[in-house]
């Protein structure tokens, strides 16, 4: 029997009008180790969007009301989170569309769940980052940050950070440029109120920029959360 997905799994959402076929991919994603969220259309879809950070969205292209291409166009517009379509017009024009439209990949039904794997683990593979080692610091101006030691220096000084804001900027630092909405951080630290999320935040900024109401470095992404922008990994 397969581990239970944990919350360093890849999470995927699928966005299908079909009940029996959504479920049935749920299930089977979840099975091979993908953590994997649901949606019976667009609208749907862009809720959880708001409140979550996915890794591959995987998108059937004819629903009620807004189609999976018109999806899929207005999300590469301000994202390039990879997008796998999944639909039954499979024909060349149908994927040139889906791929002029934003994208990665077109799977045309009926398809075999095992392809439907392996293209989900090629498109994450393409588009996630090498590892950075743990051993490497990542300055954020005059403050860096040692991810491995969990410790922060300022101006070469020690400053101190407890153990919840350790394990959020080990989080931040792993995932430098990637937005975090305030929900998925809460589910990744185990923090229950998204207002701890926001605490956190504020003292870290107090502790790293040079202006914490100004921040360059923890920035707020206005609809989503929060991102790391660091200046470099040594």
């Amino acid at each position: 029997m397969n581990a239970a997905p944990g919350m360093d799994d890849p999470h995927l959402l699928v966005v299908d009008d079909d009940a029996k076929l959504r479920a049935l991919l749920q299930r089977y994603l979840t099975s091979n180790g993908f953590r994997v969220s649901a949606a019976a259309d667009a609208e749907e879809a862009r809720t959880l969007m708001k409140s979550m950070a996915f890794d591959l969205l995987i998108l059937d292209v004819m629903m009620p009301g807004e189609s999976g291409l018109d999806l899929t166009r207005a999300i590469r517009a301000n994202s390039q989170t990879p997008i796998l379509i999944l639909t039954a017009r499979g024909g060349s024009e149908d994927r040139i569309a889906g791929l002029e439209n934003g994208a990665d990949d077109y799977l045309p039904k009926p398809f075999e769940p095992r392809e439907l794997l392996l293209r989900c683990g090629a498109l994450l593979r393409r588009t996630t980052p090498t590892a950075r080692s743990p051993h490497r610091e990542v300055k954020m101006g005059e403050a860096v940050f040692d991810p491995e030691r969990g410790e922060l220096r300022r101006k070469g000084k020690p400053v101190r950070l407890t153990s919840s804001e350790a394990a959020l900027l080990r989080l931040f630092t792993a995932n430098a440029g990637r937005p975090f909405s305030r929900t998925d951080l809460c589910v990744r630290l185990g923090v229950t109120l998204e207002r701890s999320i926001d605490v956190q935040v504020t003292r870290l900024r107090r502790k790293i920029e040079e202006d914490p109401k100004l921040p360059l470095y923890i920035q707020t992404v206005r609809g989503v959360g929060y991102v790391l922008v660091p200046d470099r990994v040594d």
